[in-house]
Order: structure tokens, then sequence, then C-alpha cells
């Protein structure tokens, strides 16, 4: 087993997840887990949560980046978690209109040592109110 898969497993591993690598970017994917509708339509693929690394350099340290649907009331302890810890939020926005409960979705980004980053992000995800869960 190389380094890098080793290290993916470890990665997915903090989420209780399973990863996958491609192209060199190890990435973990789950979901949110509650009911939402676009246009009045049931939906289940609007609601991810993805996790990935790539471009690991010779000290340990990786690019980092995130992307997690959130209920607009989880926003603000959800942020104030990603902030404490150093991340770097770099988008909030919506994908989709007519949506309900209104989803948002804050990509995060860092470069780190993989495994410290996705603790981090592990931690924050005790301020939502569901965890997210293995696709």
């Amino acid at each position: 087993m190389n380094r890098n898969t080793s290290l993916c497993e470890q990665f997915a591993a903090i989420f209780h997840a399973k990863s996958t690598i491609n192209h060199g970017v190890c990435s973990v994917s789950m979901h949110r887990n509650f009911s939402v509708s676009v246009q009045g339509r049931t939906s289940t693929s609007v609601v991810p949560v993805g996790i990935s690394f790539e471009a690991l350099d010779q000290y340990g340290n990786a690019l980092n980046l995130a992307e997690i649907a959130i209920l607009e009331e989880e926003v603000p302890s959800f942020m104030y978690s990603i902030v404490q810890q150093g991340l770097i939020i770099s988008a909030l926005h919506n994908h989709w209109i007519l949506m309900k409960p209104h989803i948002l979705y804050i990509h995060i980004q860092s470069v780190e040592p993989p495994l410290q980053f996705a603790r981090k992000i592990a931690n924050a995800f005790s301020s939502l109110n569901s965890l997210p869960i293995i696709s």
C-alpha cells in the first residue's frame, strides 16, 4: 500500500466513511440526512458533503477542500467553528432556487496536513443539527 493510499484511508476513517482516489485526489463523499424539495419535488442529490485533498508536498501539507450543504440556521455556528480553527471559508452561496428548506453550500479550504484538516472539519460537524452520513 503506498503512502497516499494509506493517508487517504486514514483521512476517510476520521469521517467513518470510505475514500476514493482519482487523478491524485483523495475524496470522501457523504450527504446530509434531511428532507429537501426543489420546485416541490423531493431530492436527495442536493445535500452533498464532499471533502478532499490533493497536491501533497514533501512536508506533508496538501491542498484541502470541502463543500458542505448546510441549513440556513446552521450557518452562524458552523462558520464560527470553521473560522475558530483557522480554516478559510472561500464561499457561502445557494445552488438552487425554490428549495425547501433553504440550503446553503459552504466551501472551505486550507493548506496543511490532510488529517489535521479532516479533524477540524469533523470537529465543526458537531455544530450541525445532524451529522453527515455515508452516501
